[in-house]
């Protein structure tokens, strides 16, 4: 029977990138990931916000997307796979590790910092994720969404408001 080991994240990068290169050239980025839940506190009654922070590790050309492309505060979507390490602090005691190593990385949200057009556009569904990067998986340019529908192509520019001031009034609604 075969295994999965496989996790989904939405939520808000907690810190700009730290890209670094491997001897061999690789490239290794990291980042801190907050994702957020909230729950009815059974005692009082108040709304208690609990946030989870989970720590992402990107390779090779994904990492230099997301070295160029994902900073503090923005929110992203990632797939990956759990990696558990330990480790031995300098105070001499073993302490044990949870990364996330990315497969797939989607920026989420409008383009703002991004310098093009549609500085202020939210939530914005088109063929850069919303994000201003294309979508990507680790070992080639994704060709579909998360939720598995096909990417659009880029949109045709628009053009500019008709004047309709020479139509009939004649309207019948």
């Amino acid at each position: 029977m075969a295994s999965v080991n496989k996790v989904i994240l939405v939520g808000n990068c907690g810190r700009d990138p730290e890209i670094r290169y491997l001897p061999s050239g690789q490239a290794v980025a990291n980042v801190s990931v907050a994702t957020s839940s909230r729950r009815k506190d059974k005692s009082s009654g108040e709304t208690v916000e609990d946030t989870q922070w989970h720590r992402v590790t990107f390779y090779d050309r994904l990492a230099e997307i997301a070295g160029e492309y994902v900073k503090k505060g923005r929110p992203i979507y990632v797939e990956g796979r759990l990696k558990y390490g330990k480790y031995t602090g300098q105070d001499g005691v073993e302490r044990n590790t949870v990364d996330i190593i990315a497969t797939e990385l989607q920026l989420l949200g409008g383009r703002e910092g991004m310098g093009g057009p549609g500085g202020a556009g939210g939530g914005g569904d088109d063929e850069f994720g919303g994000g201003g990067a294309p979508q990507r998986r680790a070992a080639a340019p994704a060709q579909q969404r998360p939720g598995g529908a096909p990417q659009r192509p880029a949109a045709a520019p628009r053009q500019p408001a008709q004047d309709f001031s020479d139509m009939d009034d004649d309207i019948p609604f």
